[in-house]
């Protein structure tokens, strides 16, 4: 069977940024478990594994366009301490997550300042070109309920 739309996909890989870091990986023996086809991965992740089988290796080079897209500076904000309850516990490096116009988002505190904190709603990986080493593990048939709610069940997935 091959990695096509709507089919449930488990893949052990490797990520690394240009300098050869190791940024995540799957070595743990947890595959990433996905529904291909509806954007739960990266788009240049899935446009590589399209048509692929179970055993096949890719090792694939994404650019930030085809992965989590460019910087953009405008999401960098400075927001007064006095708008957080815990503001003595928070340092740099903290993330949370904000409910803001455009939906919920992750923010990083980048800078402590006397009265503010600077905060980066940048995806970590924004701007950065992604270098995966993958391997199918497993590919199968979507049930009818997977596809209809958008994510696989079971596991690797969500129950319901």
């Amino acid at each position: 069977m091959n990695v096509t739309k709507e089919n449930v996909v488990s893949i052990n890989y490797t990520l690394k940024n240009d300098d050869g870091q190791v940024l995540d990986s799957s070595a743990d023996g947890n595959p990433l478990v996905y529904l291909h086809g509806v954007g739960q991965i990266i788009p240049g992740l899935e446009k590589a594994l399209e048509g692929k089988t179970k055993g096949e290796k890719v090792n694939v080079t994404i650019p930030p366009e085809e992965a989590y897209g460019p910087r953009n500076d405008q999401m960098i904000q400075t927001v007064p301490k006095s708008e957080f309850e815990d503001a003595d516990t928070i340092e740099v490096g903290v993330q949370f997550q904000a409910d803001t116009q455009a939906g919920p988002m992750i923010f990083t505190v980048i800078e402590v300042k006397d009265n503010d904190f600077v905060l980066d709603g940048n995806h970590p990986l924004a701007g950065m070109t992604l270098h995966f080493d993958v391997e199918v593990s497993d590919v199968r048939a979507a049930t009818a309920e997977e596809i209809s709610h958008g994510h696989v069940h079971g596991p690797g997935g969500h129950d319901h």
